[in-house]
C-alpha cells in the first residue's frame, strides 16, 4: 500500500526543523544531486519535491540554500515590452548584439549573439544599465554609449552604424503591475532553510543552521533588489534562437522579497 501522505501544521513542521538542526551534520542523501541540500531536508520531512502540505493556509514553499551563497536563481522568464514587436529578437539582437563565439563553427559564420546579465546598480561593460521609472510605474532598459569599456571598441562603431548612440528608442520595458503579479505567483510563502556544507571521503554533509518564515511578497523590495543588483535580468539571444530573459536573484536576497520575516533559528 502507498505511505499516507505527510500532512504539516506550520507550528508541526517548525518543530521538525528544529529537530533537524538539532541533529547536527548529516549525510547527503542524493549523492552527486546539485540540489542536495533541498533534496536531502525534503527526504528528512518526508515530502516530495518543495511544496509543503499544509492545509488551510496560502501555499507554502520549501527553500534551502548552502549557507552565505549569493550564487543566482531564476525567479522567472518574462519578456520585455512591446512584446508585439519581440523587442528582444527584433530590435537589440540586430541592433546591438556582436558576433557569436562559435559563429563559423557549431552556427554559421553570420550569427550574431545578445548575452548581457544586468541590473541597477551599475552599468554592465556594454553601457547596459536596469533603471526603475516610479513616474511612468515601468523597470526600463537603458543604453549609455558613454560608458561601454574601450575593449569593445569595435562593437561599439558597428552599433553607431546600425542604430546610433543615443538611448534606446523605445525603451524596452515591464510594467510594475505585470511584473508585480508574475513574481507574486513565484514568490509563494516560504519556509527559507540555510545549511553549512562539507565534504568527508568525497561524501557531503549538511548543517541546517538558520530558518526563517517569509509570509507576502513584497513588491516594493523586488524594486529595491533590481536596483540594487540583488536581482538581474538576463538577455540570452542569438540568431538562431531567443532563450528568453529571465529575471534572476542572488540568493541570499530572498528574505527583502517578502513583508515579513520570522526568525525560528
Amino acid at each position: 500500500m502507498p505511505k499516507e501522505p505527510i500532512i504539516y501544521t506550520k507550528e508541526r513542521l517548525i518543530d521538525k526543523l528544529k529537530e533537524i538542526v538539532a541533529s547536527g551534520w548529516i549525510r547527503n542523501a542524493r549523492h552527486g544531486n546539485v540540489g542536495g541540500i533541498g533534496n536531502t531536508l525534503e527526504d528528512l520531512l518526508g515530502i516530495k519535491e518543495n511544496n509543503l502540505p499544509i492545509p488551510n493556509a496560502a501555499e507554502w514553499e520549501l527553500k534551502a540554500q548552502r549557507i552565505d551563497s549569493s550564487s543566482l536563481t531564476t525567479l522567472f522568464h518574462m519578456e520585455p515590452s512591446p512584446r508585439a514587436i519581440g523587442f528582444v529578437p527584433q530590435v537589440l539582437l540586430p541592433k546591438y548584439g556582436w558576433k557569436h563565439e562559435e559563429a563559423g563553427g557549431v552556427y554559421s559564420k553570420d550569427e550574431m549573439s545578445f548575452r548581457q546579465t544586468i541590473h541597477g546598480n551599475s552599468r554592465s561593460d556594454r553601457g547596459f544599465k536596469v533603471v526603475i521609472d516610479r513616474i511612468e510605474r515601468r523597470v526600463t532598459i537603458s543604453f549609455d554609449s558613454k560608458s561601454v569599456d574601450p575593449r569593445h571598441k569595435t562593437w561599439l562603431t558597428s552599433v553607431k552604424k546600425r542604430a546610433g548612440l543615443k538611448e534606446l528608442d523605445p525603451q524596452p520595458y515591464w510594467g510594475f503591475d505585470d511584473l508585480e503579479h508574475k513574481a507574486g505567483t513565484k514568490l509563494l510563502n516560504s519556509f527559507y532553510v540555510q545549511a553549512e556544507v562539507k565534504f568527508e571521503r568525497d561524501t557531503e554533509y549538511y548543517k541546517y543552521t538558520k530558518i526563517m518564515m517569509l509570509q507576502k511578497f513584497k513588491f516594493e523590495g523586488f524594486l529595491k533588489a533590481l536596483d540594487e543588483g540583488k536581482i538581474l535580468v538576463d538577455f540570452d539571444a542569438r540568431t538562431g534562437h531567443n532563450h528568453g530573459t529571465k529575471f534572476r536573484m542572488r540568493q541570499d536576497s530572498l528574505p527583502m522579497l517578502y513583508e515579513k520575516v520570522t526568525v525560528i533559528v
